[in-house]
């Protein structure tokens, strides 16, 4: 058995990439729970998800872990395959499948497709969530008694002021904090502070935190609303078809990932290994299905 490139036991290396691998399908249930509120909740609902997802601190914890557990299991795969393939410069003269499914010969490039998929899902929405000024924060439409529309902030439950008023533009004004400055004799002196809190600069104390609108970032990204391809007409159904093509992907890596894991810890009996197939299969379908689901949904929906 080779050794891993980045554990010199392949003993080692066989437990943890069946750790992290078992640990990444976790995380695919219950990022699969958090998005499929996109269809079946509310935006609100969502965006709730969302700030919890970036903000608790245990919620944090595992994040790091799931980049982790994503780098090692991808890198380590990658790395073993070329070793592999040193090691057996000749392709055996014929593959008729008969030992190995498609899947199972193919690990490597599937892994690689999803790794890319990956790494575009997350400039697109993760380092978006977190590092974006222009991210879009919830609002909330309220009438004015003149038959005009405006528009305020939604704040989260702990923000001292749940509604903050927009100007005409949709902006917090410069001239909406003076006002409270005056209002307050200096007492309240706001400022907007990390993209959504707005402080006293007085005492520093957080007086309205808003929700980051990533549900209307994700919708708009599968409708052809967004920006990042402005030129290219339709973009929202490429994304999408894209989007369910790289499930299939992960579809075919789970087939026979799932339950190689189990056969490398060891897992492996007349009454377990059926199930074990069972499960597996079943996740590797039920699973990607669901996500590829969510993008089509949103992309049709009027």
């Amino acid at each position: 058995m080779a050794k891993s490139a980045l554990l010199k036991s392949s003993i080692a290396k066989k437990y943890w990439m069946a750790l992290t691998g078992l640990f990444l399908c976790l995380f695919l249930a219950g990022h699969l729970a958090g998005n499929l509120q996109l269809i079946f909740g509310t935006s609100k609902q969502f965006n709730e998800y969302a700030l919890f997802m970036t903000s608790n601190p245990a919620v944090k914890l595992l994040s790091y872990l799931t980049y982790i557990s994503i780098l090692f299991h991808a890198i380590d795969g990658i790395l073993l395959t070329i070793q592999n393939k040193k090691a057996r410069p000749v392709s055996y003269v014929k593959t008729d499948g008969s030992s190995s499914s498609l899947a199972s010969r193919n690990m490597a490039v599937l892994g690689t497709v999803i790794l890319v998929f990956i790494a575009t899902h997350m400039v697109n929405f993760w380092a978006k969530m977190h590092f974006d000024k222009n991210m879009p924060l919830v609002t909330k439409e309220i009438a004015n008694g003149m038959g005009q529309k405006q528009f305020q902030l939604v704040g989260t439950k702990d923000s001292q002021m749940p509604f903050m008023q927009l100007d005409e533009n949709g902006k917090l004004s410069k001239e909406f904090f003076e006002k409270i400055k005056l209002q307050t004799s200096g007492q309240y002196d706001l400022e907007v502070k990390d993209m959504t809190k707005i402080v006293n600069k007085k005492t520093n104390e957080v007086i309205f935190e808003g929700y980051k609108d990533l549900h209307k970032l994700t919708v708009d990204f599968f409708k052809s609303k967004n920006k990042l391809f402005g030129a290219i007409p339709n973009e929202g159904l490429i994304f999408t078809i894209g989007y369910v093509l790289a499930m299939l992907a992960l579809a075919f890596h789970l087939w026979h990932g799932f339950q190689s894991a189990f056969q490398s810890l060891g897992v492996n009996s007349s009454k377990l290994t059926p199930a074990i197939k069972f499960f597996g299969r079943a996740f590797a379908i039920i699973v990607p299905l669901l996500f590829a689901v969510i993008p089509v949904i949103l992309h049709f929906k009027k």
